[in-house]
């Protein structure tokens, strides 16, 4: 193949840093997930509540919005999961045939990617050499691609652990806007959606390695901006008879 990943081979990663990288990679995605769930339930449901005071309007509304978010979220993750796994198939298959094809040429490939990395020449193909009679096919899935052919995604499990961390995160603002007094629903939903926002969009930051402040006050002002519009609109459409 003539196109090297930019990154360093995954090969000189310790095991344990991948495995721990990979899951807080799933740890931000269900961070994330459970944000999208917060935000568009409670939209929806103060939307509601700011058009009619009935709580089975209000119920049916937040848990259809929920129950569709969630499928939503794991359809869109399963399909986007399955062209990504489907992708690494096929350039694992790809590197199997030219392994068979030419192992003298991929070997050469090899080497020079370690050269590249500023390995010197004969360690480079030392090297080589060294992880080709290991695992050929590992050894170049990692150099090229950066991929773990043991470590080939799941769409099943994206769709799963998309769909619960998004219904968590529902959970949350319906609880928000049933449990309190009619008159305190709204404000109550609106604090608690805001300070769930801000510790999911710290979290997320922290995993990632961003600035937790930044990234908190940035989720609770779209979160805000998301609730206003919907309650106002929903207000208007109530004061106005339309529902």
């Amino acid at each position: 193949m003539t196109e090297h990943a930019p990154a360093a081979s995954r090969q000189d990663e310790p095991h344990g840093s991948a495995n721990l990288a990979q899951r807080l990679n799933w740890l931000r995605a269900g961070v994330l997930g459970a944000n999208d769930g917060i935000v568009s339930t409670a939209a929806v449901v103060v939307g509601v509540a700011g058009a009619t005071a009935s709580t089975g309007a209000i119920v049916t509304a937040g848990v259809a919005a929920a129950v569709g978010g969630a499928v939503s979220m794991a359809l869109g993750e399963y399909v986007s999961v399955s062209s990504q796994r489907d992708s690494e198939r096929h350039l694992i298959e790809q590197e199997r045939r030219e392994l068979e094809e030419d192992p003298e040429g991929e070997l050469r490939e090899l080497t020079e990617i370690y050269m590249s990395q500023g390995i010197s020449p004969d360690t480079a193909h030392q090297a080589a050499v060294e992880l080709t009679e290991r695992d050929a096919l590992a050894a170049h899935l990692a150099a090229e691609l950066g991929i773990d052919q043991d470590d080939v995604v799941s769409p099943w499990h994206a769709a799963l652990a998309s769909a619960v961390s998004f219904t968590l995160g529902a959970i949350l603002p319906l609880l928000a806007i049933l449990l309190p007094p009619e008159a305190a629903r709204v404000p109550v939903t609106f604090v608690v959606t805001l300070l769930a926002l801000g510790l999911t969009g710290a979290v997320a930051a922290w995993i990632g390695g961003g600035s937790r402040t930044r990234a908190a006050v940035r989720v609770v002002a779209g979160g805000a901006l998301a609730l206003a519009a919907t309650f106002l609109i929903g207000n208007l459409l109530g004061t106005t008879g339309l529902v």
